[in-house]
């Protein structure tokens, strides 16, 4: 029987609801468990592609083109695992489910009501999707960790507390488990604990009862033994129940900090794990990531060099937008042994009109290039900011500066060069200017012009390297030599076919095309210390202990010439794909043409 750990909220939403989840999963897998993972997200969107960046933070991508939340990326990085889209659960998919059973007739006739039919449908997904092999081992979950979004007493989570009511009848009371997370504040150094009582007796209400409450203090000093007590005493639990989690250096070292509280040792007791039988060779398998994990964070804090990355884009004004470019970089600064220092550039504050309309920021955005060690150009839609892309792009292309775009900045890479070595004045992205008459970057014609929800090229895709490129490629080296590489799609553009020949004689080398040659996916300058561009988002396949090959390409650059040229080796002789081999397929398998159903997707403005 599968075990289940669900994490809720309290008092506030955004407090590491998701990391807390994260590091319980991973604990449970240094004791050999095999982990799967669900997020629930109670807003009525059907997945978050459609939602602005600023709004919702980033949109993670899986390997079936799921795109969903964030909060799947914390879940596929500590766990090593593999999700699907229907790892995240959303009231939009609960209830399209519900309405096409009901249009089908399935309910029989009855009135069909939020109680049973929506709570039963939460309820079978969620049993449904944790029985799903996740990781290598290609077996069924020992345990399901549930994240339910949002906090306790929202309306939008009301059907999904009620399920989860219910859920707890239904598997058993020695196969589910509550962890609740509630925000204790620091006010002038008094740790009040008001706020954590008040969503316990809301959650007790429910019909919920906390078999953990996680106290997170948005401060570094740690829960203090009397407001422990306190909280033990008020929410009709035992001290060894409540479990602080304050600031700590890095997000890296939190799972360490619920292991030192005893959170695993309770959780054995409490869903008795030890009735599941655990292998030898999946004992050791979980002591060698216990092993591997406490090295990490131990190095990460004896790092005494830096390396510095301008990271230019459009939504800097919510970091949150960047998740999995941030790790991406974090993870390949650790394996260099180096403390990264990160520069958050908006890219609009690089263009001359800032020069008049603000210069303070103008002269520190270029400041903050011009000093960096390497730069970094994310994805993202629209016009805005894209000439002060171009801009940085130019500068680390004629300074020999490390550079890495990734899709949106591949696309601007190629712009900028058929501007300024081809000769090419008005190139541009027929994505700003539909009418223009020298577009260097198109609309895929498979892609749908008027609906945008899911209808863009997602998910894991192939790309294949030019037969010599293993020569001289850098980027073919960090993926171990492979002639063959997968990762993770999301465009609508693409290179112009039409120019490819131009482009490639000015010099510009596609090292990575489609398996048909057709579709230009990665981009390497070969007299350059580093500057490569992806159509995919291989942010999206980092782990920890495994960093995506591109990214620890810039890091490495960055850090100097000796650092890549050890990186280079180190990745020929040991990286290993992220993904299982079942998946690592040509992309007619791969791909899934049937159209969504109509009312699915929602027609966006292409400035986001």
């Amino acid at each position: 029987m599968t075990k289940y750990i669900l994490v809720s909220g309290g008092v506030v939403s955004g407090i590491g609801k998701g990391v807390i989840a994260s590091s319980t999963g991973l604990l449970l897998k240094t004791t050999g468990l095999k982990v799967t993972a669900i997020k629930i997200d109670p807003y009525m969107n059907i997945d978050a592609g459609t939602m602005r960046p600023q709004e919702h933070g980033e949109v993670y991508v899986l390997n079936d083109g799921g795109e969903v939340d964030l909060d799947l990326g914390n879940y596929e990085r500590y766990l090593n695992v593999t999700l699907s889209k229907d790892n995240n659960i959303t009231t939009g998919k609960i209830y399209r489910e519900v309405i096409e059973k009901e249009r089908r007739g399935d309910y029989l006739g009855k009135t069909v009501q939020i109680v049973p039919h929506v709570t039963t449908a939460i309820q079978d997904w969620i049993e449904r999707v944790s029985k799903i092999p996740v990781d290598e081992t290609g077996e069924e979950p020992d345990v399901c960790i549930v994240e339910l979004g949002g906090t306790v007493g929202d309306i939008e989570s009301a059907p999904f507390v009620e399920a989860m009511r219910q859920f707890q009848f239904r598997v058993g009371h020695e196969n589910f488990a509550l962890i609740h997370v509630s925000l204790v504040p620091d006010m002038h150094g008094e740790q009040k604990t008001k706020p954590t009582q008040t969503t316990v007796h809301a959650l007790r209400g429910l019909g919920l009862l906390p078999d953990l409450i996680a106290c997170r203090l948005i401060v570094q000093k740690p829960l203090e033994p009397a407001t422990k007590s306190k909280i033990s005493m008020f929410c009709h639990v035992a001290p060894e129940q409540v479990v602080g989690v304050h600031d700590v250096s890095s997000v890296y070292h939190v799972p360490l900090l619920l292991q030192s509280q005893g959170i695993i040792q309770y959780l054995q007791k409490r869903l008795n794990l030890a009735t599941i039988k655990i292998t030898p060779q999946m004992q050791e398998r979980g002591r060698s990531l216990e092993n591997r994990w406490r090295e990490l964070t131990k190095r990460q804090e004896r790092l005494l060099d830096e390396v510095s990355i301008a990271l230019v884009g459009k939504y800097t004004d919510m970091q949150d937008s960047y998740m999995s470019v941030v790790k991406s970089l974090e993870h390949s600064a650790f394996r260099c042994n180096r403390r990264l220092k990160l520069k958050w550039v908006d890219a609009s504050d690089l263009e001359p009109e800032a020069q008049h309309t603000n210069p303070a920021k103008y002269h520190d955005a270029w400041r903050d290039v011009v000093s960096a060690n390497g730069i970094l150009v994310p994805g993202g839609f629209g016009v805005r900011g894209s000439e002060g892309m171009m801009l940085a792009i130019k500068w680390a292309r004629e300074q020999k500066i490390p550079f890495l775009g990734i899709c949106f900045g591949f696309q601007l890479a190629v712009v900028e060069w058929a501007r300024n070595v081809c000769g090419m004045a008005g190139a541009t992205s027929a994505e700003f200017d539909p009418k223009t008459p020298e577009p260097i970057i198109v609309f895929m014609p498979e892609i749908s012009k008027t609906h945008m929800g899911g209808t863009m090229r997602l998910g894991l895709r192939p790309t294949v390297f030019e037969h010599d490129s293993e020569n001289w490629s850098k980027v073919r080296k960090l993926y171990g030599g492979a002639g063959k590489i997968w990762e993770r799609h999301r465009h609508r553009y693409e290179v112009n076919p039409a120019l490819i020949d131009r482009l490639t004689e000015s010099g510009m080398r596609f090292v990575g095309k489609d398996e048909r040659g057709e579709r230009m996916q990665v981009l390497e300058l070969p007299d350059h210390p580093y500057f490569v561009g992806f159509q995919a988002h291989p942010e999206f396949c980092t782990r920890p202990l495994n960093p995506s090959p591109p990214f620890l390409g810039l890091i490495a650059a960055a850090s100097g010439t000796t650092v890549l040229n050890e990186q280079l080796e180190i990745q020929l002789r040991s990286f290993k794909p992220p993904h299982p081999e079942g998946s690592m397929v040509d992309e007619a398998s791969l791909r899934n043409d049937e159209p969504r159903p109509q009312g699915e997707e929602v027609i966006l403005n292409s400035e986001q």
